[in-house]
């Protein structure tokens, strides 16, 4: 199993982070370890200070692809939920200053969180998913997958051209604006429209 994970995807975050917006998908990975198991506790980790939670939208991919085109891609996965990409950002901005890669600030053990999956076939219309992020009963996120730069078809499309997706994949689509901070004792539920995706407690 991969993790793809898309960057800087609403203009609105990629602008509250000071970056430039993209012209085509910003793609990095997170290993198999990244991803936090069902009913295990999420630890804040030992190695920063700065822990930002980035709520999203995760597909899951059902079908092995290569090179595949936009019209095709929406074949190619069958789910959707809701998720956070957890981000040790003091590291991140350590790295980004010195021109170093982003994965120890990104794809660390546990830093992907995923709610439950919901068929496609159950929504009604996927360039208008409505999604959020609350921190202790408030919210601080929302988006919807209409504001994306680049919808689902061309995400999924264009990570293909550069490597093979296979059954069970994962793809974090991008956060909207709104990120920031969590700290030990913090609860954050993730949201699609009004049904609880996932909870967790930060330890």
């Amino acid at each position: 199993m991969k993790i793809f994970c898309i960057g800087r995807n609403y203009v609105a975050h990629a602008k509250e982070l000071g970056n430039e917006v993209p012209f085509e998908p910003v793609v990095f990975m997170k290993p198999k370890s990244a991803l936090l198991q069902s009913h295990t506790p999420f630890y804040y980790p030992e190695f920063t200070n700065e822990l930002h939670y980035e709520c999203e939208l995760v597909l899951r991919i059902c079908k092995n692809g290569k090179y595949i085109q936009d019209r095709y891609a929406s074949k190619y996965y069958d789910a959707v939920t809701v998720g956070i990409d957890f981000t040790a950002r003091d590291i991140q901005a350590e790295l980004k200053e010195k021109g170093l890669p982003w994965e120890k600030a990104k794809s660390w053990d546990n830093s992907a969180v995923i709610g439950k999956w919901v068929n496609l076939e159950e929504v009604k219309n996927k360039k208008d998913i409505n999604f959020s992020l609350q921190k202790n009963k408030e919210q601080v996120q929302i988006g919807n997958s209409g504001s994306m730069i680049f919808n689902f078809d061309k995400i999924v499309a264009h990570i293909s051209n550069y490597f093979s997706v296979n059954i069970g994949d994962l793809v974090f689509t991008g956060t909207p604006d709104g990120v920031g901070e969590c700290v030990v004792g913090d609860e954050l539920e993730g949201f699609m429209d009004d049904k609880s995706m996932f909870n967790i407690e930060i330890k």
